[in-house]
C-alpha cells in the first residue's frame, strides 16, 4: 500500500503496480492542479498505420551513455533519482538539455504528491499532423532504494535516444511526434496520471497512440510485448519476428505501469517490457538466453540497480523496436538520404597488451562542408576481453570523440557495433583515426577494420 501525505490508497506494492479501477480514479483525481500542456482540437482518432524511412539502428553505446549520466546523477545526489529528491530534478535537467540542443519544444510540468513537487517533461518534435499524435513515454524517477538505471533509466534513456535520433535524421512525421517521461510513478502513476487528467477531452482524441517503455534493459532478459491494443500488439510482434525474436504478452506489468492512466482514458496503448523480479522459466531460457530459475532482474527496486545491471543486447534491441514503432506509426520522411557515403579501412592494427594506442587513419575527401551530427562510425574489434578498451575517434582538427570507456566488469569479447557521433565542428574533408589502446594486463586484440558512413 502506498502511503502518502493525505488520504491512503489501495494501490497494491509493486511486483509491478496494480492501477485498475477505482484506485487509478482516486489518483487522477487527488493530485494538485496545475497548468495543463496544451495542444490543438482534433478530429476522431486514425488508429492505422502508414509506411515510413526506415527507423535507424540505435546503438546500445549511445544509449548506455545516457544511463552512465544518471548514475551519475545518482552517485551526485544521496545515491537515487526518486520523487521529491534533487537526483530527479538532476536527472529531468539532463534529459531536457539534450531535447532543447536537438530542437524541440520542451515543457516542465509541475504536481504535488506525498509532500513534494514533482516534475513531469514533455518534448513535441516540431512538424507533423497535430490532431493525430504519436506518444511514446517511460517513468524517469527511482525508487529511494538506489539510482534505477533499469527501473527505469533503462526506458528513459531508450526514449531519449529515439527522440534524438529524430532530429538527427531530419525526420519529417506525417503525424506529430511528442515524448514524455514521467514523475513519481514509484508512488503509482503520479506524474502521468497528473498529465492525463489536465488533458481535456479534446486534447486526449488526438492521441493516437501512447506507448511505455519501463524497464528494457534487464540482465536476465525477456522480451515482452503489451497486449492492450491488438494493433499494437502486432506492430512490435511482428518487428521482433522479423528479427527471429520470440515475444509473449506481458502479464506481469498488466495495467501497473504509465501506460493505465492513458488506457483508462480511452487512448490505444502499447509497449515493451523485460521482465523485473518474477524467474525466468526453462522455456523462456531456450526462447531468450540467459538462466532459468533466476529473476529477469534481480536488482529491481534494490541499491544495486546500477548501470553494471542492464544487458547491452536487450537495451539496444528493444531501444531500436521503440524507433521502428515511432517511424512506422508517425509515416513520413528523412532529409538524411539513406546510405549516405562510406569510406572504409580493411587494414589489420594490433592492439597491444597494456601497452600505448594504436591508430587506424581514413583519409576522406570529395565532400563539402562539415562533417554531419549522426556521423555513423563502424568498428569492427576482436579482442579476448573488450572491457580493456578505450576507442576513441580522432577527427581532421585533431578533437577526439570518445566512442568506448574502459569496463572492468565487461567480460565479452569483441566489439563489433556502429557509434553515432556528433561531428558537425568538424570539416567532412581530411584524415580521421580510429584509436584504440588496452588499458589492463592480460589480453590483446586486433583492429580488423572500421569505416565513417556520411
Amino acid at each position: 500500500m502506498f502511503v502518502l501525505n493525505g488520504p491512503t490508497l489501495p494501490v497494491t506494492p509493486r511486483r509491478r503496480r496494480t492501477a485498475a479501477g477505482a484506485a487509478l480514479t482516486a489518483v487522477l483525481l487527488g493530485l494538485a492542479s496545475a497548468p495543463a500542456i496544451a495542444a490543438p482540437a482534433a478530429p476522431a482518432r486514425v488508429p492505422t498505420t502508414r509506411p515510413a524511412a526506415d527507423a535507424p539502428e540505435i546503438p546500445a553505446a549511445n544509449v548506455k551513455a545516457h544511463l552512465n549520466q544518471l548514475q551519475s546523477i545518482a552517485n551526485a545526489n544521496g545515491g537515487n533519482r526518486a520523487h521529491g529528491r534533487s537526483g530527479y530534478k538532476a536527472s529531468l535537467d539532463y534529459v531536457k538539455s539534450k531535447l532543447d540542443a536537438a530542437g524541440y519544444t520542451t515543457s516542465v510540468q509541475q504536481f504535488s504528491t506525498s509532500g513534494a513537487t514533482g516534475y513531469n517533461l514533455v518534448a513535441d518534435w516540431p512538424g507533423g499532423d497535430p490532431n493525430h499524435v504519436v506518444f511514446a513515454g517511460s517513468h524517469l524517477d527511482s525508487v529511494s532504494a538506489g539510482p534505477g538505471i533499469n527501473d527505469n533509466g533503462s526506458g528513459s534513456a531508450g526514449v531519449l535516444e529515439v527522440a534524438l535520433s529524430v532530429a538527427k535524421s531530419g525526420y519529417k512525421p506525417d503525424k506529430h511526434l511528442r515524448f514524455g517521461w514521467w514523475g513519481a510513478e514509484e508512488l503509482g502513476m503520479r506524474g502521468s496520471s497528473y498529465y492525463v487528467n489536465q488533458l481535456p477531452t479534446g486534447e486526449r482524441s488526438k492521441i493516437d497512440a501512447y506507448l511505455n517503455f519501463d524497464m528494457i534493459g534487464s540482465p536476465n532478459p525477456g522480451y515482452f510485448v503489451y497486449g492492450y491494443d491488438a494493433s499494437l500488439k502486432s506492430l512490435f510482434e511482428d518487428w521482433f519476428t522479423a528479427r527471429n525474436i520470440a515475444t509473449e504478452v506481458d502479464t506481469e506489468g498488466d495495467g501497473r505501469s504509465d501506460h493505465a492512466p492513458f488506457q483508462q482514458a480511452g487512448i490505444p496503448v502499447g509497449g515493451l517490457f523485460s521482465g523485473a523480479d518474477y524467474i525466468k522459466t526453462a522455456e523462456q531460457a531456450r526462447n531468450w538466453g540467459g538462466t532459468a530459475g533466476r529473476a529477469f532482474d534481480a536488482c529491481y527496486h534494490r541499491s544495486c540497480d546500477t548501470s553494471s545491471n542492464i544487458d547491452d543486447k536487450a537495451l539496444g534491441t528493444n531501444s531500436t523496436a521503440i524507433a521502428g514503432a515511432v517511424w512506422k506509426l508517425s509515416g513520413g520522411s528523412s532529409t538524411t538520404p539513406p546510405g549516405g557515403t562510406v569510406f572504409e579501412s580493411k587494414a589489420a592494427v594490433a592492439i597491444p597488451d597494456a601497452g600505448p594506442a594504436v591508430e587506424s587513419p581514413i583519409t576522406v575527401s570529395g565532400l563539402t562542408g562539415n562533417a554531419p551530427s549522426s556521423l555513423k562510425v563502424g568498428v569492427n574489434i576482436t579482442h579476448t576481453y573488450r572491457g580493456d578498451l578505450v576507442i576513441d575517434l580522432v577527427g581532421p582538427s585533431g578533437r577526439t570523440y570518445r566512442l568506448k570507456s574502459s569496463d572492468g566488469n565487461d567480460s565479452a569479447a569483441d566489439v563489433v557495433t556502429t557509434y553515432t557521433v556528433d561531428a558537425s565542428t568538424e570539416t567532412a574533408n581530411g584524415v580521421w583515426k580510429l584509436r584504440a589502446q588496452d588499458v589492463a594486463p592480460q589480453d590483446s586484440g586486433t583492429v580488423n577494420g572500421w569505416k565513417l558512413t556520411f
